[in-house]
């Protein structure tokens, strides 16, 4: 089973943060992480930050051992444009777009074994 984190419509442009993304794709997530502390682009960050959070999703929502993680796919998408008009010569606007990327990182790894409580049986013997 597989633990996926989204970041949608980041303020940059999907070429831009693909170009990062293509750095730590198929790597372990503790690799990726100090590959993108390194990184000196800002979409390093944005690219970062997701990677984190589908580390933590792993870890806390689907029991997953932080160590084992590995990232399977890394998709950067462009999201919602922004149009606006930049001042010309002449009293024209020209027209141009404000991108966005929508980032999409798929980690997988090694599930931990599950204890069983020993809080309770020992409980459930002292009422006795």
């Amino acid at each position: 089973m597989s633990v996926k984190a989204l970041s949608k419509s980041v303020h940059m442009s999907p070429r831009k943060v693909g170009m990062v993304a293509a750095l730590v794709r198929g790597r372990t997530v503790a690799d990726a992480l100090t590959i993108l502390e390194h990184t000196p682009r800002r979409s390093a960050l944005a690219v970062k930050n997701t990677v984190k959070s589908a580390k933590a999703n792993a870890e806390h929502n689907h029991g997953f051992k932080p160590d084992t993680l590995v990232i399977t796919e890394i998709s950067v998408t462009p999201g919602p444009r922004f149009k606006r008009y930049r001042p010309a010569a002449r009293g024209r606007a020209l027209p141009f777009e404000r991108k966005t990327s929508h980032i999409r990182v798929v980690v997988d790894g090694e599930k931990r074994t599950i204890k069983k409580s020993v809080a309770k049986k020992e409980s459930s013997e002292t009422k006795e």
